[in-house]
């Protein structure tokens, strides 16, 4: 057996340019692990009800976990911070190697607390256990290519233009834009405090000898089970084929669920452009490298680019796609909420509510918006950097394209699997399809109510803890059975798997009980008008949400989590989870009480 020595954190005062070395609680460690749940302990303890995302006193964590750099797949980081875009918890998550490097920079520390803002433009380099904080110089303007480049004796996690300008669902750029903590505006709070980049010096962890056989029989687990074959014969571009076939692909602005030239983007057109993969070797081969046209950078789209730059922007060549989610790369936005912003610009001008020459299936124009949007160029790009809600609150067209809390839907139409209207309903950070995927087996079952609520909840609780140990997420699947007791045994950090399915309720409820601090109830875990809206072709046509069964099932949900009927956790539910003397008097808990059960053993789902 090793040791796992990762007890301390960083504290970095932007403000102040002071870095100080902080241990962390061993209770802290114990209860929440690393990754999500200790990046929301810290950020449940530091915050202030209300403030400002993009101030200077938010918190911005780069979290490891006490496994990084040793469990099998990519090594992951978690970027932790109140987001912009929603005005509730966010956590989003970075593979490739920056998370790898900076495990080995940070030598016994789990994370990096970053608060403050500086005078001018700074980078942060770290190794050796500790940070310096260094001037940006010219580096502020360039692009993630651009800004990557520019080190080249390290690992980068950068902003782009997005950042600088905070774009509410700007991203944190790593491997030159190959991967991205994507979703929610993390990279907007990184240019609020003037960071444009963190710089890991350090190399690569070592892998403990005591660890080598375990790594091996996961990664011989994982190349034998489903989730490996899939990712290994087509990685995440094989969901725009199921979307499709099912009749769950979000078109042209949630038009259709089905996507006439969806083989043109899809797996085999990937395949056919493809000139390698990331890791060509490795059981987890990651994305497909594809050749840009008019660039001499290989970009890696994964499958929220085809399908909502693709399907839902109604480009019909894989070449255009790839275009588009490289001009999203390089300029450090999410796809997924760009992708919808433009078809919501196109669907909102085709309902003469603003002017836009954007169209379904102009690339050029869709290239061109996505430009501005970056740098808020023009009232329009202005209003669509603020996110879909924001810009449908200024010009109208409120059921054009849905959000949930304000965060843009993955293309995963929920009007065809109501198990995925509940996931993104009640995804914590806003519309999340990483959370629960219920879609994958809800299309080929019969569910009741019970069933869905048990792969929705399920997930979310088991994902809490792997996020937490900061997993790769697909390597991860095979961790599913003891929730990765027998890596933390072997760190030294003994837990069961009966005791890690509470920690993933745990964790899970404390990010509750941060939302709800910031106002969040139940009126936030509802979808919107547009999603009653009847799909028109496909497999699902003819189905829409229905406001009383969705009802029925948010209560029944609810009721599985110990939470009241307002969407706020019980009294019995905090003291059972241990997080009694956490929660503070700013915190509302349920107004009325009800049935507080344990729902079901999350830790079997």
């Amino acid at each position: 057996m090793t040791t796992s020595t990762r007890d301390a954190v960083l504290r970095v005062d932007l403000s102040t340019e002071t870095v100080e070395r902080e241990r962390v609680p061993d209770e802290w460690r114990r209860d929440y692990l690393g990754g999500k749940g200790l990046g929301a302990r810290y950020l449940y303890a530091d915050l202030a009800p209300g403030v400002d995302p993009l101030g200077p006193d938010n918190l911005l964590c780069f979290m490891l976990g006490p496994l990084s750099g040793y469990l099998p797949g990519e090594t992951r980081y978690a970027a932790v911070t109140k987001s912009p875009l929603t005005g509730g918890f966010l956590d989003s998550y970075s593979g490739g190697s920056f998370p790898e490097r900076l495990a080995g920079s940070l030598d016994d520390c789990l994370g990096i607390l970053v608060t403050g803002r500086a005078e001018r433009p700074v980078t942060l380099v770290v190794a050796d256990g500790t940070a310096t904080i260094e001037p940006a110089g010219d580096r502020w303007g360039d692009d993630t290519v651009e800004t990557d480049a520019a080190f080249p004796d390290a690992a980068v996690a950068c902003i782009g233009p997005a950042g600088e300008s905070e774009v509410a669902y700007a991203t944190i750029a790593s491997d030159a834009g190959d991967h991205h903590a994507g979703r929610g505006g993390a990279g907007a709070v990184m240019g609020s405090k003037r960071l444009k980049a963190v710089v890991a010096r350090g190399d690569a962890p070592e892998l403990p000898t005591e660890l080598r056989d375990l790594r091996e029989q996961y990664e011989r687990r994982y190349e034998d089970h489903e989730t490996g074959r899939w990712q290994a014969a087509g990685e995440t571009l094989e969901s725009v084929d199921f979307a499709n076939e099912v009749g769950v692909l979000a078109t042209e602005g949630w038009q259709r669920g089905q996507f006439d030239a969806a083989e043109n983007i899809g797996i085999e057109a990937a395949r056919e452009a493809a000139v390698g993969r990331e890791h060509d070797s490795d059981p987890a081969p990651g994305g497909f490298r594809v050749p840009t046209e008019g660039s001499d950078h290989e970009s890696v789209p994964r499958g929220a680019a085809p399908m909502t730059l693709g399907a839902g922007l109604g480009m019909e060549e894989f070449d255009a796609v790839a275009a588009l989610g490289e001009t999203c790369d390089r300029l450090g936005i999410d796809v997924i909420s760009a992708g919808n912003a433009v078809a919501w610009a196109i669907r909102a001008a085709d309902a003469e509510l603003l002017d836009t020459d954007a169209r379904f299936g102009d690339e050029s124009a869709a290239r061109r918006l996505l430009a501005e949007i970056a740098t808020r160029e023009g009232e329009l790009a202005d209003a669509l950097a603020d996110g879909v809600a924001d810009a449908a609150e200024r010009y109208g067209g409120e059921a054009l394209v849905p959000t949930v809390k304000s965060m843009e839907l993955p293309s995963y139409d929920p009007r065809g699997a109501i198990g995925m209207a509940l996931a993104y309903a009640t995804s914590d950070r806003g519309a999340c399809h990483r959370r629960a995927r219920p879609v994958e087996r809800e299309v080929f079952e019969t569910w009741d109510d019970a069933d869905v609520v048990d792969a929705v909840a399920g997930a979310q609780t088991v994902r809490s803890v792997l996020w937490s140990l900061v997993a790769d997420d697909f390597v991860g699947e095979t961790m599913w059975d003891d929730l990765g007791a027998a890596w933390l045994d072997a760190v030294g950090l003994p837990h069961d798997a009966a005791e890690l399915s509470q920690t993933g309720e745990r964790i899970w409820t404390l990010v509750r009980l941060f939302n709800v601090r910031e106002g969040f109830d139940r009126s936030d875990d509802t979808l919107p008008d547009a999603l009653r809206r009847p799909l028109t072709d496909g497999p699902a046509a003819g189905r829409a949400i229905d406001p009383e069964a969705f009802d029925r099932l948010l209560d029944a949900y609810y009721v599985a989590r110990g939470w009241g009927p307002d969407g706020r956790p019980t009294e019995a539910t905090v003291e059972r989870l241990g997080l009694g003397a956490v929660v503070d008097d700013a915190t509302p808990l349920a107004e009325q009480l009800q049935v507080d059960v344990h729902f079901c053993d999350f830790a079997t789902q």
